[in-house]
């Protein structure tokens, strides 16, 4: 299937493992021109020479978002290297840096992280004419999980920001989704933490999966990649669960 993403421009924010990362693979293959960073110097430069062989730009840069300004300059800059913007992905979390329980680094990551996204490549994705907005919520906000703790609220509000701004921006061609990845395990990411940490809570959400697996980075950003093309043209203001039925609500 043609997804009609050949030469579009990607910038996303964290992409050097995980979800992002094969995320990236994808978009490369398809023949898009990309913009990433990560915090992680060695990893984005391998990041970089593996996506470069698919013969499309590649723009990787080692930075830590935690400073707002910085932030949005790196996404002007990021803009400006590839010459637009078509499809932001909002990725970065306070997950990613073991923060799930502290406030202030979700609200400052998860959240104002997709809203100075949004606000600050809204003219380049205005000008694309198919902008499309990708922004990474979780299971966790979706159902009670495990305890109360600052990701699960803060994933659950970019659910309503995403909605809302979905409708704000389709006069303007710009669609908005969300995506809720269910537990996903690979190599250094959290469940192969939790693991070796917590090998009853592993084994119990293992045992509670339909599908008898947890979800590969794969799993989720393939559904990412088809839901920001060309392809997806009438679906906006939606999210998209992936989680292998791990959930048990009935989404009307």
């Amino acid at each position: 299937m043609d997804l009609g993403l050949k030469g579009k421009k990607v910038i996303i924010n964290g992409g050097s493992r995980g979800i992002g990362k094969a995320a990236l693979e994808i978009y490369a293959a398809e023949g898009c021109d990309i913009a990433f960073f990560s915090r992680d110097k060695a990893r984005v430069e391998a990041t970089v020479a593996e996506l470069k062989k698919h013969g499309g730009q590649v723009f990787g840069d080692a930075f830590d978002m935690n400073d707002a300004e910085a932030y949005k300059a790196w996404l002007l800059s990021a803009a400006e290297r590839l010459g637009g913007c078509d499809v932001f992905i909002h990725n970065a979390s306070s997950s990613g840096a073991q923060g799930t329980m502290d406030w202030e680094m979700s609200f400052r990551l998860d959240m104002m992280g997709a809203v100075t996204g949004c606000e600050t490549l809204e003219p380049f994705l205005e000008q694309s004419g198919s902008g499309a907005v990708i922004l990474m919520s979780s299971t966790a906000a979706v159902e009670t999980f495990i305890y109360p703790q600052a990701f699960n609220a803060i994933k659950a509000a970019i659910i309503t920001y995403g909605k809302q701004l979905s409708q704000l921006w389709a006069a303007k061609q710009i669609r908005v989704n969300m995506v809720c990845p269910g537990p996903i395990a690979y190599p250094g990411g959290n469940w192969s933490m939790i693991k070796e940490a917590m090998p009853e809570l592993y084994e119990k959400t293992l045992s509670e999966m339909p599908l008898g697996r947890f979800g590969a980075p794969d799993d989720v950003a393939r559904s990412m990649v088809f839901l920001s093309s060309p392809a997806a043209s009438y679906i906006t203001g939606a999210n998209l669960v992936i989680d292998g039925g791990y959930t048990r609500r009935v989404q009307f």
